[in-house]
């Protein structure tokens, strides 16, 4: 996105007063996002780091943090500047943007001895990306509208890849007008932002969201077990999938990966895991019918009790691997 100082020339006599208010509240959106210019990144993990440098590539000036330090050293040799807590992190940016793993580790962002709500301005704008209980979500907005700053929940999907390239489709909740005002970041990450409502709204979207990313890829591992254990060849199974009625961006991401044994982390076997107990815990407290949920907590629990939490989530296909006793591929299990 071009950042261009927007001129206005125009009498006010013969406009209408809501044409004004229209004109001028562009006219402050469109300075927003002028301004938001240094950037605080917190979570430098498997999706954080990408971004960050995305936002160095566009001009940005990113001050990063990670708990774990080494992983701020290459974002520094590409120009960043490196906090050493969350507050100074925070300090002094025109928005603040989180990418971490858990309710825990978002807590200790925001609320712990060095947190970032110690030295959040009035009028920063916070962006946070990570994947988290709706609940909390709606009272860290609630914290950070007490200090005059804006709260947006904005978590992503698209996997590492999609975070290297700027293609992410962010799902957002938070008042339109600052989802506006940060549109300038948005366009650096990610293709596609979609505003799903008052906060909380994006969390729940997510939640919803990898729920069936997770019964996706349960679908793919269990056809392609039913095949394998009659000798159909793994390459002519997704060969069907991806042409026929089953096809999914499960068979397109991960078919090959599964038949390559390639289960190097995209998006982890853990996370999914806890992404699904997120959605369990949300669907128990609204009370929404979910039995395909629970059986996907099940089969991802499984994966992880067996040592596979690292790997990535398609690795839950070697659960199948295991009860049929050979790989996809046709070879005997070791």
């Amino acid at each position: 996105m071009k950042l261009i100082h927007p001129q206005f020339h125009f009498s006010p006599h013969g406009l209408s007063h809501g044409l004004m208010v229209n004109l001028m509240n562009a006219y402050i959106s469109q300075e927003k996002v002028i301004l938001m210019k240094k950037i605080g990144f917190i979570g430098l993990g498997t999706m954080g780091a990408p971004m960050a440098s995305n936002l160095l590539k566009q001009g940005y000036e990113v001050t990063v943090y990670n708990r774990t330090v080494s992983k701020a050293e290459a974002l520094v040799r590409e120009g960043a500047s490196q906090a050493a807590t969350p507050a100074e992190a925070a300090s002094g940016q025109d928005a603040v943007i989180t990418m971490v793993s858990n309710d825990d580790s978002i807590r200790e962002v925001f609320y712990g001895e060095d947190g970032i709500l110690k030295t959040l301005a009035q009028g920063t704008t916070v962006i946070d990306s990570s994947t988290i209980s709706p609940g909390l979500v709606k009272e860290l907005a609630a914290e950070v509208h007490k200090l005059g700053a804006y709260f947006l929940d904005a978590p992503v999907t698209g996997s590492k890849p999609a975070a290297i390239d700027g293609t992410l489709v962010f799902m957002v909740g938070g008042e339109a007008s600052v989802l506006e005002a940060a549109s300038g970041l948005f366009d650096t990450l990610g293709k596609k932002v979609i505003h799903m409502g008052p906060s909380g709204s994006g969390s729940v979207a997510k939640l919803a969201h990898n729920t069936m990313v997770g019964i996706n890829n349960l679908a793919l591992a269990e056809g392609f077990a039913i095949a394998a254990k009659s000798g159909i060849p793994a390459d002519s199974f997704l060969e069907l999938v991806q042409l026929g009625s089953a096809g999914s961006k499960a068979a397109d991401l991960k078919g090959r990966k599964i038949i390559d044994h390639d289960f190097s982390n995209q998006f982890s076997l853990a996370l999914m895991l806890k992404d699904l107990k997120l959605a369990s815990s949300l669907t128990d407290a609204t009370g929404v019918p979910s039995p395909m949920l629970n059986l996907a907590k099940s089969l991802f629990q499984a994966g992880q009790t067996q040592g596979f939490g690292d790997e990535d989530l398609s690795a839950v296909v070697k659960c199948y691997e295991a009860w049929i006793g050979q790989t996809i591929g046709g070879k005997p299990l070791q």
